[in-house]
């Protein structure tokens, strides 16, 4: 067994279309698809990017009213409410207010001077419905860069076993950061590398991740999925002369949604992986379809089948 080797972390994956701006009725949505996970019988919850709002937000006027704040927001009082009810921790995506000292001037992805009101985030809560953790994205898409400020770096929480060190990124930040080539397989693996200097037994990746051209009329995003695993490639790359002290296992959970938003299509495919840097190459251990709405529940002991 790895030394960072994650024992039997049981992850529950939330896929679904939420509708834009009709936060309640998204989080209602949400929360009749929990209702079948028992209590106890999962460690984690995982819900996507910007999950109740929508992500396709065309400047930050637009996304005003929708701004939450965290620990009291919509999206935060649901995490913990979830998470009191399963036992378990609850992690989802929301678009943080910023307070007013926060607030600054920015310039967006086509070079036009905005504002940045808020972050695109992340909160993390705990068995008892206490906030463990908060994240904002650092590496942030087009559509962020209207009205979001970056974040400062990766996320790792130490949490209880069997979840241990966990990582969290969103979405855009398993990319390069600009100005290299978003679209590159290439190094260089920031967020991987953080997760190997972490020692993160876990990672977890909250996207509104768009479909690609090449996975259109297909029932997975086949080529996305692809992507997603090279983009993390020093987690399964195997090392000639390592020695068994840097051989490790990394379990990565990608949970994505699905739906149409303002002309936009989302790819769905959540999936989750094993990788271990002594087999070169990353097993694929669960994928959702491109337009499947539900709960994928990952064991992260279980090993389905090889990913090549």
């Amino acid at each position: 067994m790895s030394p960072n080797r994650v024992s039997g972390a049981r992850i529950a994956v939330v896929q679904f279309d939420p509708k834009f701006c009709q936060v309640n009725e998204n989080i209602e949505k949400a929360r009749g698809l929990c209702a079948g996970i028992a209590p106890g019988s999962v460690d984690l919850v995982c819900l996507s990017e910007m999950v109740f709002t929508g992500y396709v937000f065309p400047n930050a006027d637009s996304i005003k009213p929708f701004l939450e704040d965290p620990i009291t927001g919509p999206t935060s009082i649901f995490c913990s409410e979830l998470a009191t009810h399963l036992r378990c921790h609850v992690v989802a995506g929301y678009p943080e207010r910023l307070p007013d000292d926060e607030i600054e001037p920015g310039v967006d992805e086509w070079g036009n001077s905005i504002t940045r009101v808020g972050a695109n985030s992340a909160i993390l809560f705990g068995p008892s419905g206490e906030c463990v953790g908060k994240y904002r994205k650092t590496n942030l898409f087009e559509t962020d860069t209207t009205w979001a400020k970056p974040g400062t770096g990766f996320a790792t929480f130490r949490l209880p076993p069997p979840l241990n060190s966990v990582s969290l990124g969103i979405c855009m930040d398993i990319n390069v950061q600009r100005p290299l080539d978003w679209k590159s397989i290439e190094g260089p693996y920031e967020i991987a590398s953080h997760c190997i200097a972490e020692n993160s037994n876990l990672l977890i990746l909250l996207n509104a991740w768009l479909e690609s051209p090449e996975d259109i009329g297909e029932d997975h995003a086949w080529t996305t999925v692809n992507f997603w695993a090279h983009r993390l490639r020093p987690l399964w790359e195997h090392r000639e002369g390592a020695s068994t002290d840097d051989l490790r296992d990394t379990n990565v959970i990608i949970c994505n949604r699905t739906g149409n938003e303002n002309g936009k299509k989302f790819c769905g495919s959540s999936c989750s992986f094993r990788m271990n840097n002594s087999s070169g190459k990353p097993r694929l251990t669960h994928v959702m379809g491109k337009d499947e709405e539900g709960i994928s529940l990952c064991d992260t002991d279980v090993v389905q089948h090889v990913f090549l």
